[in-house]
């Protein structure tokens, strides 16, 4: 595992010693259910085989002393007490640093240690490079610190760090499947209750995740707006959240919206149906019918939610040339630049590698990154 070499030599270099110690947690990807999250709707991630590795060994003091591949070795170091001021300089420590204040702050003693973090997740391709690597950091600190909290706690605290230290209102899902996956399986998140459920992708399908190497501009202030257009129409509803309008209620009190809320609010509402019948209708094989299903969620984030680009439309519809009625495509993501998904027979994967190659870049000026994917297990000691 060349991964896992550059991580050691890495930690020699910096520490003078070998790591005793090794976790891992996955970056995700979510085959459907997309802004539903934050509306306490359903979601249907995986966990994908690429990760964030931490190397560690036990200090003797109460200091975290980090260093990381992605950015040179640059090294940063704090005392684990509270407060934990952010770091200017290794901003990309802010997510150790978010995740040693949510564990202090719940009262667990914290020892010292030094670590070397790797990945391999794309960063800014919504992939959660920065939920697992939360998920990872939290099962070394409070398994070396012999806290033995479950991985469903790891996966909140790693949402607190997100929203409180770093300033992303981000929602549970992707540290949920980080910190849960299941090899071979998606799950099916209720993010209202944090229920899961493990529905398994069928044999012969390969989750295919096609980078659009569109930067992603617009979706923080974005994700912000269509975040408050939900909520007001839930206020309007008088109801918690968009998760407890039916379809039914909704068209019959389109009237009372304006044109733009209506849409936005529709798009979450069929999302949650969508979703639902998406977890029965995978674990039988049915890939037509989960292509249709990705197909009308696609069509819905597109003209309702209004989130795609140009860019990602394109590779949409490449690829569906491709695997016709025998899988199914989507943008996946944030929005406005990222990923696309599908869901695809493994004997489709080469030909669709061919269609990309040969058409995106004609259509776009831009070349795609293409990762072919397996649904694995979550956070865990390795």
């Amino acid at each position: 595992m060349e991964m896992k070499q550059q991580l050691i030599a890495l930690f020699e270099k910096t520490f003078g010693e070998q790591p005793g110690l090794f976790f891992q947690a996955p970056g995700r990807v979510n085959l459907i259910g997309e802004h539903t999250d934050y509306n306490d709707g359903f979601v249907l991630p995986c966990a994908i085989d690429y990760q964030a590795i931490i190397a560690a060994t036990p200090r003797d003091d109460h200091k975290l002393v980090v260093t990381a591949a992605a950015f040179d070795g640059q090294v940063t170091e704090f005392e684990l007490a509270l407060p934990i001021e952010p770091s200017e300089n290794a901003t990309w420590s802010n997510y150790v640093r978010g995740v040693a204040t949510a564990l202090l702050e719940r009262g667990l003693a914290l020892k010292g240690a030094n670590m070397a973090i790797i990945g391999n997740v794309p960063q800014g391709a919504g992939l959660s490079s920065s939920a697992c690597l939360e998920v990872c950091t939290g099962l070394a600190l409070t398994r070396m610190s012999d806290h033995d909290i479950s991985l469903k706690d790891l996966a909140l605290i790693g949402q607190e760090a997100e929203n409180k230290y770093v300033g992303v209102n981000c929602g549970i899902m992707d540290q949920m499947v980080s910190a849960r996956g299941e090899e071979g399986h998606a799950m099916l998140l209720d993010c209202r209750s944090l229920d899961t459920r493990s529905i398994a992708i069928p044999q012969g399908a390969t989750v295919v995740i096609i980078n659009s190497n569109k930067k992603r501009g617009l979706v923080d202030s974005e994700y912000n707006t269509r975040r408050q257009q939900c909520e007001a129409v839930a206020k309007h509803f008088e109801v918690k959240a968009l998760r407890d309008i039916t379809v039914e209620m909704l068209e019959a009190r389109k009237d009372e919206l304006d044109e733009v809320a209506y849409r936005r609010a529709r798009h979450v509402v069929t999302e949650d149906v969508r979703t639902l019948e998406a977890a029965e209708v995978m674990p039988q094989g049915n890939l037509k019918r989960m292509g249709e299903l990705m197909a009308a969620s696609h069509i819905s984030i597109r003209d309702d939610f209004e989130i795609t680009v140009p860019e990602i439309d394109t590779i949409v519809d490449i690829v569906k040339d491709v695997i016709g009625a025998e899988g199914g495509v989507r943008m996946t993501g944030g929005g406005f630049g990222g990923c696309v998904v599908a869901l695809t027979p493994e004997n489709k994967v080469e030909a669709i590698k061919e269609a990309i190659a040969s058409q995106y870049e004609t259509r776009t000026g831009l070349a795609a990154d293409i990762y072919v994917c397996k649904a694995s297990q979550g956070a865990s000691a390795l």
